[in-house]
Order: C-alpha cells, then structure tokens, then sequence
C-alpha cells in the first residue's frame, strides 16, 4: 500500500451500523430518561418530525427526541449517547433544504428550541451573545430599540444556531456577508462532552487556529452550537427599493454585473425570471410584469439612496432594463421583499400537487450570466415546470424543479437536470451550493469539487473532533 493510500485508510470515518438495536435503543432511552424526565419524547410524531426534511429526501426519525435548555443538558446528552454509541443530531428550525437534520442511523435529536434567549447586547461594540435556538426575527425584534439589527436573512425564520452550522447567507450577503463574516465567536460542545470556546469578542486576533470558522458551516458534525457572538450593524437611516423588469435574463445578470463591478453600494440585488414572477404575482397578489425581474434595495442615507437609485435606473437602462420602480413606502417595500421571500411557497402554485426541489449552485460573478442562461435552456429542453431566483450579487441562485413524486420518469428528469446543473458550475469554477450546504444530498459533489488531498485533510479533521463518528454521521463526507 502507497502512503496516500495508508493515509486514506487511516483517516477514513468510522462506519456506523444502520440502526442501533431494539436493546441498545432501550438501554439508551431509559439512560436519558433519568436525566431528562419528560424532556425526553419518544413518541413517532415528534421523532418523525425531528426527522423532517423540506426536500423529497426520505423522512429518516431519530430513536429519540431530547428538549435541551442549557449548555449543561447538552454536554450530559451528549455522554450518554458517547456512552451507547449513539448517533447525535442538533436540530434547530427544521428548515434546512438537504436532509440536514434527517438521522440517518437513529440515535438522539437534541432540539435546541428552548435555548432561545437574548444573552447580552454589548450596543458599543456592535455586538450581541444569544443561545442557538433564537430565531432570528425575534432577534431583530428585540435589538429595535438599540438602533441595531442582524443582517443575515435567508429568508426562512430560521434559527441563529442552524444559520451558524449552515453557513446561511441570504438577500443581504452582497452588503453585509454570510454568517461566516458575522460570527465573532461560539460555545460548542464536542463529542467527548468538552465545552470549547472558539475565540474572545475581539473584532480580529492572529491568536491559534481560526476554530470559529470551521464550526460555521459544519453542519453538527464537529460540534453541537450552544452559543454565539453575532456581529451587529446600525440599522439605515434610509432604506430604498424597487423593482426593475429585463427584456431577458442575460440582460438582467449583465446589469448586476455592471452594478458590482461599478462599487455601486447595493444592500440586496435579488433576480427572478419570468416563472418566478408569475409565481410570486400568483401568491403574493401581485401585478408585476411577467418577465425577468432584479428586485434592489438600497441603505444609507436619504441623499444616499436616492443617488444609488438613480445611478441604478442608469445602469439598468444601458442594458434595456426598466423602467426602475421605486417602492418608497415602507408598507410597499414590506410587500415586494414577502414576495420575494415567499418564492418557495409561491412556487407550488405553477404545478399544484407537485413537490418542490429546491437547490443552488454559485458562480463567480463574471460566469453568471452564462450559468443562468444555460440553465434555463436545459430547463425549457427537459420540459420541467423550474423557476429561478437569486441573490445574484455574489453569483448565487436557486433552481427549484417541481417534481410529481408519483411519476419515477419525472423524477428522474429533474434529479439528472441537478446533476447537470451543479456540474456546470463547477466548470465554470464555482461550488455546488452557494448557501444551502450538503447534508446528504451533495456529498457526491463535493466529492467533484475537491481534489482528494482536500477531502482527505476534511476527513482527518471530522475524526479528530469525532472519532467515533457520533455527530450527524452520514452529512457532508461519504462514510
């Protein structure tokens, strides 16, 4: 054996078994019942919908269901499972798109609900500490009053703990970043029951390793999230927003392209095609006109905004865009970003009955055009009922093919159009997912995207925090 193979052979994850036994099952149960009371639920309702996943990815129920509400229950939770080799999974929300949360081997789901509170507001330094399992609309109801707010916003209510694991990112992230630019630090409980801190409040340090960003993103398969520091940001004296038709989607990516690339300051540049907008006039009670669409908005102040508004409608028309409408209400604005948040459920409405796929690629910017333009013809040649919509300021967009789960010949149209999807992206040199993660559904992907060295260093890493495989096995690295 060469030494990369004995690398490999080395560094591969433990196998788990399918299922713990009825006995182990039993063992186990009875081992948190002691320590959790009637915070430990068994019942198949509440195991399935631990279980549940927005995808067609098969529903797959932890063994149990354990309601924690301190750091403390998580680190006991967690020596128990070590303890009957059982299988862990964070739950948050429930609103991950790949099987995030799906358990794959049974074992325990801690729900991390009730550890929803507000901790501390450091309003000086831009900063706040909250447990995983606030949400964050109810974050930003409460920082109102310090003239402060969180700007990761995927769209989903999802929580603060299931936005760090996934990387989320959201309509804001061509202004404000991804989760991973607004963590300054977590609290983590590892595999062995070790609680870590990952870093101080300090806005930089060249102290260690950066332990902070390989827990964001992990998807709880290094660690369970029991708190995190949160970057805060003033909330705008003026907001301003609008809705801009294209002649098609070319021209639309171009205008952003041009958008960015000019520095023009646009906190959220957001493109629809002519199917989403049906969708969304469908759903929302909109009129909009059924054609390729960027929905902008702008943030600073009065004067500000109304120059980057106007320096839009400019650049817009270069590329035949228009007219740009401005939605100067706030009420007008609420309504256009609700649509446009509710594109998933405003897409059922073009095939009733149907069940959505909802998945994402990313791109560099300059291949965007190109990216969304191919996809489109591969869906018009498929013959799939698929609109697009994305954040497309930072090259990111979703596709969600509507699938007849009845049908195995529709189902396999749109599960060959993912594949090609996300591999013409990564030959136009982007990820196949720019916000959704991997979970079950793009380990194969992944697999393409990195070289072996890469996932080899990926795997090394999972079995020095993980050696016995416990943390949502089965996510993110084939076993």
């Amino acid at each position: 054996m060469n030494i990369a193979a004995e690398t490999l052979a080395a560094t591969h994850l433990r196998r788990r078994a399918d299922h713990l036994s009825p006995a182990a099952v039993e063992a186990l149960n009875a081992a948190l019942a002691a320590r959790f009371g009637n915070r430990l639920v068994t019942s198949e309702a509440v195991r399935v919908q631990h279980g549940h996943t927005l995808t067609w990815v098969a529903n797959a129920p932890p063994d149990a269901v354990i309601f924690a509400e301190n750091t403390q229950d998580v680190v006991d939770a967690v020596r128990i499972c070590a303890e009957h080799d059982a299988p862990i999974i964070p739950f948050g929300a429930g609103t991950s798109l790949e099987g995030h949360v799906n358990a794959l081997h049974g074992g325990v789901s801690i729900d991390m609900s009730r550890m929803d509170r507000l901790l501390a507001v450091h309003a000086e330094d831009l900063d706040c500490v909250v447990e995983p399992g606030l949400h964050r609309i109810a974050l930003n109801e409460q920082l109102r009053d310090t003239g402060l707010f969180f700007p990761i916003d995927p769209g989903a209510d999802a929580s603060i703990g299931g936005m760090t694991a996934t990387r989320a990112s959201g309509t804001n992230a061509v202004r404000y970043g991804t989760m991973k630019d607004n963590v300054l630090s977590l609290v983590a409980v590892t595999a062995d029951g070790s609680i870590v801190r990952t870093a101080s409040r300090a806005k930089k340090s060249s102290a260690g390793y950066d332990l902070t960003r390989l827990f964001v993103g992990s998807e709880g398969t290094l660690g369970i999230i029991t708190e995190i520091t949160l970057r805060l940001h003033g909330i705008p004296e003026a907001i301003s927003a609008g809705h801009c038709p294209f002649k098609d989607v070319r021209s639309a990516c171009d205008a952003v392209i041009a958008t960015i690339q000019s520095g023009l300051p646009v906190a959220r540049i957001e493109l629809l095609d002519a199917m989403q907008v049906k969708a969304c006039n469908n759903y929302s009670k909109l009129s909009l006109p059924e054609t390729p669409m960027l929905f902008v908005e702008f943030h600073g102040t009065s004067a500000g905004v109304a120059e980057q508004s106007q320096r839009f409608g400019d650049i817009a028309a270069e590329f035949g865009g228009g007219p740009f409408v401005w939605a100067t209400r706030p009420e007008e604005r609420s309504r256009l970003w609700q649509a446009r948040h509710d594109v998933y459920w405003a897409s059922f409405t073009l095939r009733p009955g149907a069940r959505l796929f909802a998945t994402d690629v990313c791109v560099p910017i300059s291949r965007l055009a190109d990216c969304v333009e191919a996809t489109q013809r591969d869906i018009a040649e498929t013959g799939l009922v698929a609109p697009i919509v994305g954040h497309v300021g930072d090259g990111n967009f979703h596709v969600s093919p509507l699938v007849d789960m009845d049908d195995p010949a529709d189902v396999a149209r749109a599960e060959a159009f993912s594949s090609r999807l996300v591999r013409r992206a990564l030959a136009m040199d982007g990820t196949c997912t720019g916000e959704h993660g991997v979970g079950q559904k793009k380990i194969p992907y992944v697999e393409e995207e990195y070289p072996a060295a890469t996932l080899d260093l990926m795997r090394r890493i999972k079995q020095a925090f993980d050696p016995a495989n416990l943390l949502n096995p089965g996510k993110i690295l084939r076993q």
